[in-house]
């Protein structure tokens, strides 16, 4: 934008929301903290066990619905920073092929519909466009009811789990 002259570099700067930097800053070293300190491999032991039972899938499910509910609190960026080192030690730990699992984080950290504070765009028309907290809740449920089965369908065909 500077280059073409559309922005000044003041202008450029000061559109940078250095809050948001340094969240997802510091979201990438607790991720890095999560993984190296033994957390992550227990937090996938906490996952295999209840969602263990229900297969590869199951476990791809544990960790989607994992993501979905850190991305629903703090940024898509952080909770894909979070979650990466739990789905990678979820992968190895059952033997699995940790792409898919990559991806499922992706995409669960992607989808943040059911609170506006999740995702930038949710919160800016939050208050412009006069919605109600649980409005998101009502809406997101289905949308993310769909993505999840969708996911867990599409996801072992694209990146086999094995």
């Amino acid at each position: 934008m500077v280059a073409l002259r559309v922005l000044t570099p003041t202008e450029a700067r000061d559109s940078v929301d250095l809050d948001v930097i340094v969240v997802i800053a510091a979201s990438f070293g607790l991720g890095q903290a999560i993984e190296q300190s033994g957390l992550a491999d227990t937090l996938a032991d906490t996952l295999i066990e209840p969602f263990g039972g229900l297969g590869d899938v199951g476990l791809l499910l544990g960790v989607l619905l994992a993501t979905i509910l850190i991305t629903e609190m703090i940024s898509n960026n952080a909770a894909a920073a979070l979650l990466f080192p739990v789905a990678l030690a979820t992968a190895t730990s059952a033997g699995l092929d940790p792409r898919p699992f990559a991806f499922t984080v992706a995409i669960g950290a992607s989808s943040s519909f059911l609170t506006p504070i999740g995702y930038q765009t949710n919160t800016m028309v939050y208050g412009v466009g006069g919605y109600r907290f649980t409005d998101f809740a009502r809406l997101g449920f289905p949308l993310v009811i769909v993505m999840v089965a969708v996911s867990l369908l599409m996801m072992p065909i694209a990146w086999p789990l094995r």
